[in-house]
């Protein structure tokens, strides 16, 4: 349903715009909101939370962040962090139970409670859902950690993002303080923030709020979990995302409690590891500085039915979120919009900006080339929570990468590329978990090399339709004869 908006007049013209691109992205909704200088300039909804019910999206509407809801989630670890409670340079596993994370490599003493925050523990790559129309309940987290928690590189040598170690970060809220982590979050961030319609997920009183999750073809997704809701489960209205953002800009709020100091704020941006293309992330937030000079902090967020953006822009106290029920191009082509109409300079170099990203996507990959350290045969094991599966790879000089896993079929590894000690490449396979044979998957390899050594991670991935996980696994090769 088209709908017609008053504001601020340098968005004016973008309403028209959101009306058409909403019907040429078959995107349901959409909801808008910007701040600035502890003002919302603009905040609107366009389109449909639910279509079922005829019920259009309101600044209210309650739609799932998924991503978003790491740097909501780091706020309450600070929180924990302020009282005592936690210590962002302790081990993680001193905040953990029985089940405690597991070195492949390195120390395990080193996953500190700051490299989770981010990414840089050394936990891989995983997603993991489960969905309200299947029979596959979800463990508990002592059981996910102990068949997914694994290092596989060593504490702080590389940036992974993994959903996982948010999972671990909401269970150390519960546990340090005694609470759910959905009582934790509700009582100890919404609350005080003024965040009324905002929840991990969403509870009965609350879905008549709901913005329905809807599939790229149209169809409404099953509401659906995961062993990682710190990094993935929260609900946020625009209004409330807006004016979380205005609290991590210090904008001191009449109706906010200062649940943090200004300190933990500015700490939370700092970026603790560059993560690529001099983009940084700290405790929850990228953040970067762009060629215009502007220190820009952000996340987003995609899953199915899900895209979310949040853009802080510090130093001019600017805050901009765009939230949609699908995984829809639209946020982040619309926060841009904005920042363009906010930022002169911003404007200036976008087009710039985005020609060097079209032309680094569209740079076709070099052939694979084995250097004299890895032709030849290679052994070992893909460790998974069932038992060890062997594997050999045979490295030729032509380039081909052959492939073994137990008693199945030889087949090749694909799309190879060794860059900085690291070689990553796609296969077929089978790990037959009961996890991941629950889907259709690929087996994706991520390993280093490390003198005569080649260690890191093989993942079931498995994203044909909606519903797709991504589950790694340890895997070890040895140079034969070495």
């Amino acid at each position: 349903m088209k709908k017609t908006c008053i504001v601020d007049e340098r968005f004016s013209l973008m309403c028209d715009v959101i009306n058409t691109k909403l019907i040429e992205t078959a995107t349901p909704s959409l909801a808008i909101a910007v701040a600035q200088d502890g003002v919302i300039l603009w905040e609107e909804a366009f389109g449909w939370a639910d279509r079922e019910r005829m019920a259009l999206a309101n600044v209210n509407t309650m739609y799932s962040l998924a991503s978003i809801s790491k740097p909501i989630t780091a706020t309450g670890i600070m929180i924990l962090k302020e009282r005592g409670l936690i210590d962002l340079d302790k081990p993680i596993n001193n905040y953990l139970g029985e089940a405690k994370l597991k070195a492949y490599v390195g120390n395990a003493e080193d996953a500190t409670v700051r490299r989770i925050l981010n990414h840089t523990s050394g936990l891989p790559l995983h997603y993991h859902f489960f969905y309200e129309d299947e029979p596959y309940p979800k463990p508990p987290m002592d059981e996910t950690i102990r068949r997914y928690g694994n290092l596989v590189t060593a504490p702080g040598e590389r940036y992974q993002y993994s959903n996982l170690g948010y999972g671990v970060l909401d269970y150390v809220i519960s546990r340090v303080s005694g609470r759910s982590y959905e009582d934790f979050m509700r009582t100890e961030v919404f609350l005080p923030l003024d965040m009324t319609h905002s929840s991990v997920h969403i509870d009965n009183g609350l879905k008549k709020y709901q913005a329905i999750r809807y599939d790229t073809d149209g169809l409404k997704i099953p509401f659906y979990d995961f062993d990682h809701p710190g990094g993935s489960a929260i609900y946020n209205s625009v209004h409330d995302l807006i004016r979380f953002g205005m609290f991590h800009l210090k904008a001191h709020l009449p109706n906010q409690k200062a649940i943090l100091s200004d300190e933990a704020i500015d700490d939370m941006k700092v970026g603790t590891f560059e993560i690529g293309k001099g983009n940084y992330y700290g405790v929850g937030w990228a953040s970067c500085i762009d060629s215009n000079g502007y220190r820009a902090v952000w996340h987003n967020g995609g899953m199915s039915g899900v895209s979310t953006a949040l853009m802080l822009i510090p130093d001019e106290k600017i805050a901009v979120a765009v939230l949609a029920n699908s995984a829809s191009p639209l946020p982040d082509m619309i926060y841009k919009d904005i920042l363009s109409a906010l930022l002169p300079k911003y404007a200036e170099n976008r087009a710039i900006r985005e020609a060097n990203q079209k032309s680094e996507r569209n740079q076709q990959p070099t052939d694979f080339i084995p250097s004299s350290e890895l032709i030849g045969e290679w052994n070992g094991n893909v460790h998974t929570y069932k038992g060890d599966i062997p594997i050999t790879f045979w490295f030729k000089e032509c380039g081909d990468i052959v492939v073994k896993m137990g008693d199945q079929f030889k087949t090749l590894l694909n799309d190879p590329i060794f860059r900085d000690d690291y070689l990553t490449g796609l296969m077929t396979g089978e790990v037959n978990t009961e996890d991941s044979n629950r889907r259709h998957y690929h087996l994706s390899l991520t390993m280093k090399l490390r003198d005569q050594v080649l260690n890191g991670s093989l993942t079931a991935v498995s994203n044909i339709g909606k519903r797709g996980n991504a589950l790694s696994h340890w895997i070890e090769i040895t140079k034969k004869g070495v």
